[in-house]
């Protein structure tokens, strides 16, 4: 198993080829001076093999803590050097075994170390073959000069390894980080979908100043907010005092002043004599503290008493406590009606939707109706059979809106499940259009409510689409869950359209129906074929795709 702390185990199998290749060329110039009875260039030759086959089964290893691997490979060098000098200095048939000790070198810590070696190599070989008679320096610096490549070499090549595998570290890192905010979003996506109902605001701030009641003995309380769009400051709850709805920084009183300013809890057991007033008239003692979230101060709580010195170190302390808490769970809240603020603002875009695909046209057409008429009478002819047919489309229309309202006001509850719900709207389908709808419903289990309240307005999408645009004659609704996961699926027999241009797309309610779907974490699937039909099934509580359909049908992304 590699060592992943191994500078060299990227480079093991180029190392290995390049050790024999070496060898094997060592070998075949040292059969020539075995012939010509050198028995020296066999006897290395026997020790450069053995050693060749100990490093490829017990390669050497550098990290960047340990230097052993550095030594190792300073003693390789120096093992090449002693057959090279033993055996004719440059002449000899094992200096091209030199190169495997300076490419490991530099792959290992860069051209630093293979020149090193180079430069041990060159002088351990060079200098005694100078105070030879017969030396020619030709040969030292040609052979210099060709393993100070083979070192540039390296060295480049360990750099440019060092450089993508600081790129693939950064990458891995960024790619962890990914992994735990999509499993964070995820858990919290999981807990926004069984919130309670006290993430109201109204309920927080009612709870605040109940707890107040039971924690301290106080005449006058009041909790202020920070409004961050005109900069004052909101009277949310007051009890024994009148305030003006609004406050200024400059309307506070200098307690509360210091509260915001240093972002402690205030006492303050006589008001006349540190300036006061208060909150209210004739209150002599109060405690004022901010309520900070997210790194700053998003409201006030005060509290006064019409007696000098009230409020002990014990109820500073104890309001103290009790305002990070009170500051979370009102930030908390704040920030959840914006959230259903925008989710409010994309149901409007929905209903708009519908009563002008619906209701609008309509109206529309009664107004050309009119105007028809008027021309008619106008021209002194017969407009009473019009006026007959008018009359049946305003009591159309007029069922068209009752419907329509009652469709918007339908909806899941703790009380009324996926099924009922779905029993009571198809009924009402069959009774205005004429298809014939089944609805298979197993049911052996509820998901929460936001689910099942995002499903049931999918399944009203897609039925609403086959009322309008299909052309069908009937429809299928199989709905099928067991508490952790369900399956929605409605079929029919219409018209359909060719995936990828079914004209525009948000007529037909799809990019909606894949936003709710995407809001709970489930899949939403649709396979239209032209002349054949339409099924939209959507899939909650699946970690993976499997591998057949759940309904045993054939599935097309969109």
């Amino acid at each position: 198993m590699e060592d992943p702390l191994d500078r060299l185990a990227p480079f093991r199998p180029a190392i290995v080829a390049v050790r024999w290749g070496t060898v094997a060329i060592a070998l075949i110039l040292a059969a020539a001076d075995i012939d010509n009875g050198r028995y020296a260039s066999g006897v290395w030759a026997v020790v450069i093999v053995v050693y060749a086959a100990v490093r490829t089964l017990r390669p050497i290893r550098v990290t960047a803590a340990d230097w052993s691997g550095v030594a190792a490979i300073f003693a390789e060098a120096a093992l090449h050097v002693a057959a090279v000098v033993s055996t004719g200095y440059w002449d000899s048939p094992f200096v091209f075994t030199l190169t495997t000790a300076i490419i490991v070198a530099g792959l290992s810590r860069g051209f630093p170390l293979a020149l090193a070696v180079v430069a041990f190599a060159a002088a351990s070989i060079g200098v005694p073959n100078y105070l030879r008679p017969d030396h020619e320096l030709r040969l030292t610096a040609q052979w210099a000069v060709e393993f100070l490549l083979v070192a540039l070499v390296t060295g480049y090549a360990r750099r440019i390894s060092g450089e993508a595998d600081r790129q693939q570290s950064l990458a891995f890192d960024r790619l962890g980080r990914l992994a735990d905010a999509n499993a964070l979003l995820f858990s919290l996506h999981r807990v926004a979908q069984t919130l309670p109902a006290s993430l109201d605001l109204d309920e927080v701030l009612d709870s605040t100043m109940g707890r107040l009641r039971d924690l301290f003995d106080f005449a006058v309380a009041a909790l202020l907010l920070y409004d961050e769009t005109d900069k004052m400051w909101v009277a949310a709850r007051r009890e024994g005092t009148r305030l003006a709805a609004r406050l200024g920084y400059e309307d506070l009183p200098p307690a509360l002043a210091t509260a915001i300013t240093e972002q402690r809890t205030v006492s303050e057991l006589n008001l006349l004599s540190t300036g006061g007033p208060g909150l209210a008239p004739r209150m002599y003692s109060g405690i004022y503290a901010p309520l900070r979230a997210r790194g700053s101060v998003i409201g006030l709580i005060a509290i006064e008493h019409p007696e000098p010195g009230h409020f002990g170190e014990r109820d500073v302390e104890l309001l103290n406590g009790f305002a990070d808490p009170a500051a979370l769970a009102i930030d908390n809240a704040r920030w959840f009606a914006r959230l259903r603020t925008v989710g409010a603002e994309e149901e409007r875009t929905r209903i708009a939707r519908d009563l002008h695909d619906r209701i609008g046209q309509s109206l529309a057409y009664l107004a050309f109706e009119l105007d028809r008429i008027v021309k008619r009478a106008g021209r002194n002819e017969a407009i009473e059979p019009s006026l007959e047919q008018l009359r049946t489309d305003i009591r159309d229309v007029i069922r068209d809106v009752r419907a329509t309202l009652y469709d918007l006001r339908t909806d899941v509850s703790e009380h009324q499940s996926m099924v009922t719900v779905l029993d009571l709207y198809v009924q009402r389908i069959r009774e205005r259009s004429g298809l014939t709808i089944r609805l298979q419903a197993q049911e052996t289990g509820r998901l929460p409510l936001l689910q099942e309240r995002e499903l049931f307005r999918i399944a009203q999408e897609a039925l609403a689409n086959v009322e309008r645009h299909a052309r069908a004659t009937e429809v299928t609704i199989t709905w099928r869950c067991d508490g952790n996961t369900a399956v929605l699926e409605v079929a029919d027999n219409g018209t359909g359209f060719p995936i990828g241009r079914a004209g525009r797309l948000d007529s037909y309610g799809i990019i909606g129906m894949r936003e709710r779907a995407s809001s709970i974490g489930a899949t939403l699937d649709i396979d239209s074929t032209p002349g054949i039909g339409t099924r939209v099934l959507c899939r909650v509580g699946f970690e993976r795709e499997p591998r057949s359909n759940l309904l045993g049908l054939r599935r097309s992304p969109v």
